[in-house]
């Protein structure tokens, strides 16, 4: 219970501090965050790194496992919206600037807001490949049931 209440005070304080929808605003003026994905993130921090902010794997780090590509990614896209925020490799041990950088690409890759898609290529990238990707996709997806 007290880590449900830390992470929901951690997200509300990161809403306050920076709006996410300034992340997820298209070039045309309509929103893409307006889909809940906070179940999506919370099953694959469990996947990831149990929720340990501190987890390092190769070149992933962070509760998410976020890897230096996709932190240059994120900054690619806010360069395109003209935000002026820029990303560092330590903000993926930030689960607040984790959870931002999973819904800038979500905005950005998969502006339908395709819960399978949004799994398979947060870990097999842009082109994944279903086959490779399914024993992650279903233990995200145990972990969302």
């Amino acid at each position: 219970m007290e880590r449900i209440k830390r992470i929901v005070f951690v997200f509300l304080l990161s809403c306050v501090m920076f709006p996410l929808s300034a992340l997820c605003e298209e070039a045309d003026g309509s929103n893409a965050c307006d889909y809940d994905w906070t179940p999506v993130m919370e099953a694959i921090i469990e996947v990831e790194s149990g929720g340990n902010s501190r987890a390092v794997s190769g070149n992933s780090a962070g509760v998410m496992q976020i890897t230096p590509v996709l932190v240059e990614q994120c900054n690619i896209i806010m360069k395109r919206r003209k935000i002026k925020k820029r990303y560092r490799l330590s903000d993926r041990f930030s689960v607040a600037k984790s959870k931002e950088m999973f819904l800038l690409i979500q905005s950005y890759f998969n502006p339908t807001n395709n819960v399978e898609k949004a799994i398979r290529m947060w870990n097999g990238g842009l082109h994944y490949n279903l086959k490779r990707t399914q024993r992650y996709f279903e233990r995200v997806m145990s972990k969302l049931n």
